[in-house]
């Protein structure tokens, strides 16, 4: 391992402003991940027979007056007819919520625009996935509920209204995504403009066979967040987000422990991403139903409120976060670092937290590799991490550039450390507590951080399907 110390101080602060994981598991599994997420074969629906146009419903496309009821019977009718294809021209279309059935595709055309309503009477309160738990809340904008073989399409734009500017409303109920899927099987969206105001952008939650390509991701949101989901891909999309540009979770507390669906088998290829508030990539912290199996490789990090890359959880979620891998990243305009974990203290805790040494969060087998990062005001920061639950597998290989401060880790077991060609300005290369493993000759010591008290189990227990309020 080899560190060199920056001479010049002044040079720095002026610079410093889907499936398993291949590189772990081997050939087979790169030849899996270069093939998974497909979408489901069609053979069994039929071949699409409609092209509707809108404005055969009555669509005005005249952005003043609202088109909601002449989209949505384009939609319904490709739907219940065995699948077709509702074809937006171009105009700016002032729609509320609109539902996509299955074996239906909503094109956008250049030159069209779906511009949601500023009004939320236009959006029907249904259940929905806020914060880990299912709430009642304001539909998406554009969405689709247990529907198969979903497309969305087009070099058109979705944008939501900036008249709706928090994230939650007055009535305390959660105010529209801009594109939102629950129980979507054969999900693809791809070349589209999306802009939201206020909630997140897009949000699959319990979807399979899911890809995101060729985006543009903008706002005063979140990019995309995963939810719950298997076999995701995103691929060459570019964001420029306020919050995470991608976060992956799955539930939150007993209400998502005891459901139990994880997102797996996440795959996140050639991406560009620019945060304003929080994360390029966040994990976490709502992991209740566990997260594993998530491979990103040839994305450009060029700007990050916090950490490029921040994985994390807390006491009371339960579950894990496993087989994790991330390589040919090049990092910079990070406002803290390139990487954070931390699993003893992010996030609100939980009504109903899961209890005991079973809420601690198993995390085992991060892989970084082939990362360029460019004046970073730290590289790696671990030191969050329950020494009752150590992580198992944390391995750092290839990075090169430079930083302000290096590595500090805590409560790890088999760590490799190689080939780290990294200048660091101040401080030590490595601090360690409770770390073994390779690498690690001449780490100086380091004094973790306090852990935080036991998480006690509820009383009454949790229901499964209790609502969010007060226990029963």
């Amino acid at each position: 391992m080899r560190f060199r110390m920056l001479s010049n101080r002044r040079t720095f602060l002026a610079a410093a402003g889907l499936t398993s994981i291949a590189a772990a598991l081997g050939t087979s599994a790169t030849a899996k991940a270069q093939a998974l997420p497909r979408l489901p074969a069609r053979s069994d629906t039929p071949a699409l027979r409609l092209r509707l146009d809108p404005r055969e419903f009555g669509a005005r496309g005249d952005g003043k007056t609202k088109d909601t009821a002449a989209v949505q019977q384009a939609l319904d009718r490709c739907a219940v007819m065995g699948g077709g294809e509702v074809l937006v021209s171009p105009g700016t279309y002032l729609v509320g919520a609109l539902r996509i059935g299955s074996n239906t595709t909503l094109r956008v055309s250049d030159g069209a625009t779906l511009q949601g309503s500023p009004d939320l009477a236009d959006y029907p309160i249904v259940q929905v996935r806020w914060e880990g738990r299912w709430v009642p809340g304001y539909s998406g904008l554009v969405w689709a509920q247990d529907a198969r073989n979903v497309t969305l399409t087009g070099k058109g734009r979705i944008v939501a209204s900036k008249e709706i500017h928090r994230r939650v409303a007055e009535s305390g109920l959660r105010h529209p995504a801009l594109l939102e899927f629950v129980d979507v099987r054969g999900l693809s969206v791809t070349e589209l403009y999306t802009e939201q105001n206020d909630m997140w952008s897009i949000h699959p939650v319990y979807c399979e066979d899911a890809v995101f390509r060729d985006l543009t991701v903008k706002g005063n949101a979140d990019g995309i967040d995963v939810d719950s989901c298997r076999r995701v891909h995103i691929d060459r999309c570019d964001f420029d987000t306020v919050d995470d540009c991608i976060s992956l979770k799955s539930g939150r507390g007993m209400e998502g422990n005891v459901i139990g669906r994880p997102t797996e088998d996440v795959t996140i290829t050639d991406c560009v991403f620019r945060d304003k508030r929080w994360a390029c990539i966040g994990i976490g912290s709502e992991t209740s139903g566990g997260i594993r199996r998530v491979l990103v490789e040839r994305c450009q990090c060029l700007q990050a409120h916090t950490f490029a890359i921040y994985i994390k959880s807390r006491p009371g979620r339960g579950a894990f976060i496993e087989d994790i891998t991330m390589r040919d990243l090049d990092v910079s305009g990070a406002g803290y670092g390139f990487l954070r974990l931390n699993f003893l203290d992010s996030g609100k805790q939980d009504q109903f937290p899961v209890a005991g040494l079973e809420g601690i969060p198993t995390v085992r087998n991060f892989t970084f590799e082939r990362i360029r990062v460019k004046d970073v005001p730290i590289l790696v920061e671990a030191v969050n991490i329950h020494p009752e639950k150590p992580l198992d597998g944390f391995t750092l290989r290839g990075i090169k550039g430079t930083c302000g401060h290096g590595i500090t880790l805590a409560n790890m077991r088999n760590v490799t450390l190689e080939a780290i060609d990294v200048n660091v300005f101040s401080g030590p290369k490595v601090a360690m507590a409770n770390v073994t493993g390779r690498g690690l000759d001449g780490a100086a010591r380091l004094v973790p951080p306090a852990v935080p008290p036991a998480v006690v189990a509820t009383t009454p227990a949790y229901r499964l399907g209790q609502s969010s309020g007060a226990p029963n």
